[in-house]
């Protein structure tokens, strides 16, 4: 099988199920990418190898020893990486408020709509959303 960096897209399912788990957990190992995904470790370290080789994922700073996790490759130079994105905030709001902040977060969210796989840049990214009272 033929990787083609420049093409900068998954060509195997088991590609496409490591991408899936690096959106889902942040950074993972071949040996929990293997349990999790039930392949071997040697296939899913093979795999990764590939995907970084494509410049989709890079390995993560914090490995010790002969551990290697690997994570998405953000371009900072175009974005930012899923934890600078991240905020959190304590207003004080009334219930009618609190419907107004809920409902424009939803139509916020409406205008990104789903896409299978877009653009070559695009990464999936989880958005959540919780807003309830505060004991």
């Amino acid at each position: 099988m033929e990787n083609r960096p420049e093409s900068k897209l998954p060509d195997h399912p088991v590609r496409v199920a490591l991408l899936d788990l690096l959106a889902e957990l942040g950074t993972v190992t071949a040996n929990e990418a293997s349990r999790r995904l039930g392949y071997s470790s040697g296939l899913c370290s093979f795999h990764l190898r590939q995907l970084a080789r494509a410049g989709l994922i890079e390995e993560a700073p914090r490995g010790r020893g002969r551990i290697k996790p690997w994570r998405l490759r953000w371009d900072s130079a175009e974005s930012h990486a899923p934890d600078d994105q991240t905020f959190s905030a304590v207003l004080h709001l009334t219930p009618r408020e609190l419907a107004e902040l809920t409902a424009s977060v939803r139509e916020l969210i409406k205008r990104f709509p789903e896409r299978a796989s877009g653009h070559a840049e695009s990464r999936p990214v989880e958005v959540n959303f919780s807003a309830f009272p505060h004991p």
